[in-house]
């Protein structure tokens, strides 16, 4: 591989699903800062700036959506990719994805090949 490695920040509020996201995400060597709820994602938002962003769409405190709709108003993180992360798969997630300016839509259950390649592709497209 011997890619850059980024920092990315995972928020979901299933701790199965958080550590299953970190087991994919570091094997490429990426930093993982994965947090429980939106609350905690806002609060490291305002301190740092990540390469790429997975966030659940449901989560306590807000919603992946709304902290996707947050980060595409504020100017150093608008270009930092944002994936949400879902069970649902329907026109109603897409289009309100689409909406709050997601990147990217990621399917649970995971595939940790594909996510992989998405994150890694989001990140070095942005860098070009």
């Amino acid at each position: 591989m011997g890619g850059m490695a980024y920092t990315i920040l995972v928020a979901d509020d299933e701790p199965a699903i958080r550590t299953m996201l970190e087991v994919i995400l570091s094997a490429d060597g990426h930093d993982i800062v994965a947090v429980p709820d939106g609350k905690m994602a806002l609060e490291f938002l305002k301190e740092h700036t990540p390469d790429a962003m997975l966030l659940d769409v449901k989560m306590p405190f807000m919603d992946g959506f709304e902290i996707c709709s947050r980060v595409k108003r504020i100017k150093r993180l608008r270009d930092t990719p944002v994936l949400l992360l879902t069970g649902f798969d329907d026109d109603q997630t897409r289009d309100h994805a689409k909406l709050v300016g997601a990147d990217d839509i990621v399917y649970k259950p995971l595939s940790g090949k594909n996510l992989r390649g998405r994150v890694n592709q989001l990140i070095e497209a942005r860098r070009r």
